[in-house]
């Protein structure tokens, strides 16, 4: 693991989007796609607006998220809507997005439905995390119903998570899946997260998942 500390979040945001389009360009020169899952949130939007006004081939490019609520991408809470509206615009607007929800499908059977869809983008070529305080990334929360089955070898590529308290339930990239990405970048803000990830590298990964997953990935660090 590489930690990278920036001056500012206007920053952080200018220099991982560099690093990402550097990540991309690499991979489009030896293959023929590159595929590439992100997080949903707050955090990752200055990026997408960075990266979308980039020339980078996004024809070749297959863009999913490492997590969604199950609801409708036109829902205020989708993480799809994010990338539509943040991300693929511009010259990103030409990749290919691949959806996780499934209309009039209850979380099991279409996360089951879009899971027969992810092989042929496997491994992942790139893969952008998120972090929350309790050491949860993508939708691997501790304590939640789903996450021991994220967590096996032999996992679907994409998992049911219901977390306790929430109102929505969730799809996963299982653990093998974001550990098998062949470039991973985690992106956080603030004290208590720099503080959490130093705590999760210690702790088993049902207590704080992104121990399992971060791998020797670089971290971007801004106050």
């Amino acid at each position: 693991m590489k930690i990278i500390e920036y001056a500012d979040r206007e920053i952080l945001a200018m220099q991982v989007a560099d690093a990402l389009a550097s990540d991309l360009k690499n991979v489009l020169l030896t293959h023929d796609r590159a595929s590439v899952a992100l997080p949903g949130g707050t955090t990752p939007g200055p990026i997408f607006d960075i990266l979308c006004g980039l020339d980078l081939g996004w024809d070749r490019v297959d863009v999913m998220l490492t997590d969604e609520r199950w609801v409708p991408e036109d829902h205020a809470m989708s993480n799809t809507q994010l990338l539509r509206s943040r991300l693929l615009t511009g010259h990103a607007a030409a990749a290919n997005l691949i959806p996780f929800y499934r209309p009039n499908m209850t979380v099991a059977t279409g996360a089951a439905e879009a899971a027969e869809t992810l092989a042929p983008f496997m491994p992942l070529s790139l893969l952008v995390l998120g972090m929350g305080a309790d050491m949860h990334t993508a939708s691997l929360f501790p304590g939640s119903k789903g996450l021991n089955d994220a967590f096996a070898s032999d996992a679907a590529l994409l998992c049911p998570i219901e977390v306790e308290g929430q109102e929505f339930g969730r799809v996963t990239l299982p653990a093998h899946a974001l550990k098998g990405a062949m470039a991973t970048h985690l992106v956080i803000f603030g004290d208590d997260k720099r503080d959490a990830l130093e705590r999760a590298l210690s702790l088993p990964p049902e207590e704080a998942p992104i121990g399992a997953v971060l791998g020797k990935g670089t971290v971007h660090w801004a106050a």
